[in-house]
């Protein structure tokens, strides 16, 4: 499921332009010595036309045309184009709009279309890249944008950042830091635009059937104490009340990890994040998954899964099946993202109308707040073609795509998610996007719930509390309504990823980078060894097994690779 398709799943920011007419950076605006009504030197001519296209949201007269390449997956065929009249991928109101307002004419070099386009897109940028045929923008990952960089074949965008970028831009291209940056700089150039996607937006949460917690006359946890001990009464005390030890406390699926049954908030209780780089006392940075905390908690979820509060045949199911015995209400408790009240615990909901989910602020040992990780999750990066005739045109996209839709001008329901057709924001080939408008969304909803007077909000938080009030007014829940409800609503999982940054407790993987040599050779190995010796081990298999894991992990590449990644975060300094 895609977290930005889901309006709630990516909220408003309130970060606004000061000015809709920008003017033009500075120039040579010297004067003539001549009377202010002889006509102008052809230099002055010449500076004047170069102001008037050096504005971050300028129109290019005559227009230019920028070219580009496209996956086109099936919820921009299907769900957006198929219900719009008039409009395909080539000829719609995003490339209309960026002809009318900046005069860029979009060409697509090619379109990749149809079911699974991702692997087909990357088989297809591949061969263009290694052609050498390239398009003026060209959208790639950390690796093919390592590439490109290295053979000189895009353009340094330095400078071009700082005089064309808006405001807007600016503000929120740098939410989440420099990491953004640190991951498209190559030998303190900037090699491509980043199209920012929210890790603030993979924050986890503790999902409880509430429900089961009232008939079981417990309180939500404070401590990681409380939550073991909510698992143990969600599996002994039969909280389905239909005489049969047949729920569990935790669900788990085969993979460990991700963003529905995972245990990284678990892990976090622990002073454990697995997967990720951190930095250490010394100041470099190591692989979490090595660290001895990580043995600590696989002792505690092997004790978890010896009682009975973990499904025994959890390594042999995906998230799919896991979900099914969340909605047949035999699982009551779950570590996920945001978007899990809407996929999988919105099934149960369908299913049992008296079952009541609600997150939780994931909890430590102590009581004490505990970090939140946030694996780095920027993927998609724009770079320019060396020799691109005007390659600050995918920055002036980047600033009118923000611009429309959370700037001064916005028109977020024509732009982004008008009624007909939620995911129109897609039809652009620019997607930016604030990483706070999820949690910006909930504090303006928020502020006017408490203030009694929804009628100011408008953009995304105008969509979501209409949301809200579809399901506060009894209408039929229809898709997710009672999901979005347990989001953004008084109680909402988004109300929790306010409080945890306004706590300070994100914590941001270090490594930002292209994968590096070894990596690109060794990290499919090694992720597979680590899923098998964590899943035995939960599962009995002796804790001891994780020390010889370590040692292999080491030995099988994850020496070099911490070398390398070490190398790459002082080259960042």
């Amino acid at each position: 499921m895609s977290k930005k398709s889901l309006i709630g799943a990516k909220g408003v920011s309130l970060l606004l332009l000061t000015s809709l007419i920008l003017s033009a950076c500075s120039g040579d605006n010297t004067t003539s010595n001549k009377e202010p009504d002889t006509a102008p030197t052809n230099q002055q001519e010449q500076n004047e036309t170069t102001n008037v296209n050096e504005g971050p949201l300028t129109k290019y007269d005559p227009p230019i045309e920028v070219s580009f390449v496209r996956d086109l997956n099936d919820v921009v065929e299907n769900n957006v184009l198929s219900v719009l009249q008039g409009e395909t991928i080539e000829d719609n109101r995003w490339s209309r709009l960026y002809e009318e307002q900046l005069g860029i004419k979009i060409k697509y070099d090619w379109i990749v279309k149809g079911a699974s386009t991702s692997d087909q897109y990357l088989q297809k940028i591949n061969v263009t890249l290694a052609s050498g045929d390239l398009p003026d923008v060209i959208p790639v990952n950390a690796t093919q944008l390592k590439q490109l960089a290295d053979s000189d074949q895009i353009e340094d965008l330095t400078k071009l950042y700082e005089q064309y970028a808006s405001p807007l831009t600016k503000k929120v291209l740098s939410q989440e830091g420099t990491s953004p940056f640190d991951a498209v700089t190559y030998d303190g150039k900037l090699m491509a635009i980043p199209q920012l996607e929210s890790s603030i937006e993979r924050s986890m949460y503790i999902w409880i059937r509430t429900d089961w917690l009232e008939k079981l006359k417990l309180q939500p946890p404070k401590t990681v104490a409380d939550v073991l001990a909510i698992s143990k009464a969600f599996t002994e005390n039969d909280p389905d009340g239909n005489g049969q030890k047949d729920t569990f406390g935790l669900g788990l699926t085969k993979d460990l990890w991700g963003g529905a049954m995972g245990l990284e908030g678990f892990m976090a209780a622990y002073n454990a994040y697995p997967n990720m780089w951190v930095e250490d006392a010394s100041g470099k940075l190591v692989f979490g998954s090595i660290q001895p905390e990580v043995k600590k908690v696989l002792q505690v979820l092997q004790d978890m899964s010896k009682n009975g509060q973990i499904d025994q045949e959890f390594g042999i199911k995906d998230g799919g099946k896991v979900s099914e015995q969340i909605s047949a209400g035999k699982i009551g408790m779950e570590y996920g993202e945001q978007w899990n009240s809407i996929w999988p615990l919105q099934l149960n909901r369908n299913n049992d109308p008296n079952a009541q989910w609600q997150a939780f602020p994931i909890v430590s040992e102590s009581g004490d707040a505990p970090k939140v990780p946030l694996k780095f999750s920027t993927t998609r990066f724009f770079a320019v073609k060396k020799g691109a005739a005007n390659p600050e045109a995918v920055i002036k996209m980047f600033n009118l795509h923000l611009e429309k839709n959370w700037g001064e001008s916005a028109e977020f329901d024509k732009y982004y998610a008008p009624p007909e057709a939620e995911s129109v924001w897609q039809l652009s080939p620019v997607t930016p996007y604030p990483a706070m408008k999820n949690v910006d969304a909930f504090r303006a909803i928020d502020a006017a719930r408490k203030a009694g007077d929804t009628s100011t909000l408008k953009g995304e938080a105008k969509t979501i509390q209409e949301k809200l009030e579809s399901f506060a007014s009894g209408t039929k829940e229809g898709f997710a309504l009672w999901g979005w409800e347990r989001i953004y609503g008084e109680q909402g999982s988004m109300g929790i990823a306010d409080q945890y940054e306004k706590n300070n407790q994100f914590l941001m993987e270090k490594f930002v980078g292209a994968p590096t040599p070894t990596m690109v050779e060794r990290k499919a190995t090694l992720d597979k060894l680590q899923t098998e010796v964590f899943v035995k081990i939960i599962l009995g298999e002796s804790i001891d097994t994780f020390d010889q894991f370590v040692e292999n992990w080491k030995k099988l590449g994850g020496d070099q690779i911490t070398q390398e990644v070490n190398e790459w975060y002082e080259s960042t300094k």
